[in-house]
């Protein structure tokens, strides 16, 4: 790579990782082409983006940056999924890739929020249920109380008709 060329990879570079607001770094150390590219396939399936860096690049758009300093985890090959829509969903299929490669790629580390999180968090993360699982645990939660609302509210309505029909009959009866 030529001296202009290094420049822009390395702007663009800053900009995915200003934009994302969440970056994994992962090392894929023993992955095949065929594997890098089913990877690739299933991270953007996840509404993410995969990036083979060169630490060095990667440690100047860093440099460039207002995240934490983590140039003592860009060692060894390096990968970085960027997650433009959801924390969750890339690194699931990440864990989920792992899972039928051997447990490769490795969580390195991630960064959300501008906080730097361990490997074991980034995994914390992947055992999330998906974002439309949690809206529906939400609105469960949030219709519980508004039903048992409405049941008590129907049960007090019959009860006041139960009492007028009474009424209305022993008026009826006396009159």
């Amino acid at each position: 790579m030529d001296r202009t060329t290094k420049e822009s990879f390395v702007s663009d570079l800053r900009d995915r990782i200003n934009k994302a607001p969440v970056v994994y770094l992962t090392d894929f150390t023993g992955l095949g082409v065929k594997a890098m590219t089913a990877l690739r396939r299933s991270i953007r399936a996840s509404g993410a983006e995969y990036l083979v860096v060169k630490n060095r690049l990667a440690k100047l758009a860093f440099a460039e940056t207002d995240l934490p300093d983590i140039s003592e985890s860009l060692e060894g090959p390096t990968g970085m999924v960027f997650g433009y829509e959801d924390a969750a969903a890339p690194a699931k299929a990440l864990s989920d890739f792992a899972k039928d490669h051997n447990k490769k790629p490795v969580f390195k580390l991630g960064i959300m929020d501008n906080k730097v999180l361990q490997a074991e968090q980034v995994d914390a993360i992947a055992k999330l249920p998906s974002r439309d699982v949690l809206y529906s645990m939400l609105a469960g939660a949030l219709e519980a109380p508004m039903a048992a609302l409405a049941s008590a509210l129907e049960a007090k309505i019959q009860e006041t008709a139960g009492l007028i029909d009474a009424l209305r009959e022993e008026r009826e009866k006396a009159g």
